[in-house]
This record gives C-alpha cells, structure tokens and sequence, in this order.
C-alpha cells in the first residue's frame, strides 16, 4: 500500500478563494476585516511564520499590521500594546507570534488579548468554549486538521483516533474537537507506557510531539490515516515532520506531507478566524 496524500496546500488555496469572497461582503457593508500580528524578538522561524501570514492576508484582502518589539522589552509595553488593539474598531483579530523571550510571561501575555479577537484560540474562554461543545475561535491547527479531514470525506464517527501530543495549542484541543465528531480518543504524551499499543489501533493518527521522524511505519495499523502536525528543522536546514514520511507512507492509506501539509492548513485557519471575529462584529 502506497499512501495518497493529502494535500494540504491545494485544500488551504481553495479556502482563501472562499475567504476572498466573504471578505468582499464584508468590505461591501464598510468593514475591512484587521489583524494585527505581534512579533518579540529576533527568533528567524518566527520572522518567516509572521511573513507568511502577512503575505496571506494580503491574498485575503484582509487588512494586517505588525508591531515588532525587541528581545528585552517590557512585559508592560507588551501588555500596552494589547490594551490599545483590543480597544481598536479596525481591528479583528491579534496574534502573538511564539515563542516568547524566557523574561515574559507568555500566558499572562496571551490571556490579555480579548476573547473576540483571539484568533489563535488560546484564550481560556475560548478553550472552555470547546469544552462545553460551542466552539466559538478555535486554535488554528487542530481547526485546520479537522477542515482537512471533512474536505477529504475521511469519517470521524466511530473511528479510532489517537492524539501524540499533549499541548494546548494542539493536542489537547484537538482530542476535544475530535470527541465533539463521535470518535473515540487516546491522547499520548511522554510518559504513555507501550506507546506502539495505542497508535497500532488508530484509525487516525495526529502527530504532534516535536521529534522529527518520531512516528515509523512499524507504530502504525494498516490504512490508518496519518496526520503529521511536526515541523522540524534538521541540521542541514532541511525541514522535517515528527513522522517518518517513507515507512509511514507505506502502511497508511492517507498522510500529510511537511511542508506541504498541516502548516498551509494552520495559516488559512488563521486568516479565516479573523474573518470569522469580523463577521460577528459586523452582525452585532
């Protein structure tokens, strides 16, 4: 067996066509959806996220603004900025570019963005929200991965699907989202003893732990589909996922490519959110 692939690049293009068209309704009722990206530091991988996003929304016809801070700024002046976007009318949707500098407080920090323009989805109403099964923005790659498996006409109900990854920008967020879709969920971490038990029952696989090539074909039951959330840079400069694409391709019957894959899905999700908080201050 030889695993098609799944192609998020294609999938991310014809969602932007789609944005285009509610961002021309919106701009036709006189609101330009806005999002505002902030960037701390001098991290390159960083630089490039935020370039791509920037260069998306531009696509998009959304209207995007960077406000760039050095490494050793004040958790103040960060805050500050905040403050300012959450009370700026031209502006939907704000996006903290991480990793942070160790001196600030990253969650204090992302907790200060409003609720509503929290396209990231990591505040905690909005991480409640999930919760209480009435998603309102939700974190933009596990909304990508679960927009992927819809457009592939892969099923959820009743499948086996396993989560590596206990985070709260992935795994833990998308273990919820995929209970809400009638699967039934195993989220794996670090510390999960006999790991190659759990992912040989999966009928969907998300990766997302952040070692490159983690995940071989041998972990894997035969057809499962397998969804490679890692992005890894190898020493070289190549850039890998946490699943060893070869082996893996050979035993699953459907599988992301990195890049090419879940990271496309990531950007578009981000700029649909916006969209998303734009149209719901414009309904108000």
């Amino acid at each position: 067996m030889t695993a098609r692939i799944i192609d998020g690049s294609a999938i991310a293009s014809e969602i932007r066509a789609g944005l285009k068209q509610r961002v021309q309704a919106l701009v036709a009722r006189g609101v330009r959806p806005g999002l505002a990206a902030i960037l701390i530091g001098d991290n390159p991988a960083s630089e490039v996220y935020v370039r791509n996003k920037t260069r998306a929304c531009a696509e998009a016809g959304v209207h995007s603004e960077l406000h760039r801070f050095g490494a050793g700024c004040p958790e103040r002046e960060v805050i500050e900025l905040i403050s300012r976007l959450n009370a700026d009318a031209a502006i939907h949707g704000i996006l903290v570019q991480l990793p942070l500098p160790p001196q600030l407080d990253a969650e204090h920090i992302l907790q200060t963005v409003a609720a509503g323009k929290d396209v990231d989805g990591f505040n905690w109403s909005n991480l409640g929200a999930i919760v209480a099964g009435h998603p309102r923005l939700v974190p933009c790659t596990p909304l990508g991965i679960m927009t992927m498996l819809e457009r592939e006409g892969i099923a959820v109900e009743g499948r086996n699907a396993v989560v590596l990854g206990r985070s709260v920008i992935v795994g833990k967020p998308m273990a919820l989202m995929l209970i809400a879709r009638g699967a039934t969920v195993t989220v794996c971490n670090s510390k999960t003893r006999d790991l190659r038990e759990h992912t040989l029952r999966a009928d969907i696989l998300i990766a997302a732990v952040g070692r490159p090539g983690f995940v071989d074909g041998s972990m894997l039951k035969s057809g499962a589909v397998v969804i490679d959330v890692g992005i890894n840079r190898l020493p070289g400069g190549k850039l890998t996922g946490d699943v060893d694409f070869a082996s893996a391709s050979q035993a699953a019957s459907r599988i992301t490519p990195v890049p090419g894959g879940v990271g496309r899905m990531t950007i578009a999700m981000l700029i649909a959110n916006t969209v998303t908080a734009a149209e719901r201050i414009a309904a108000v």
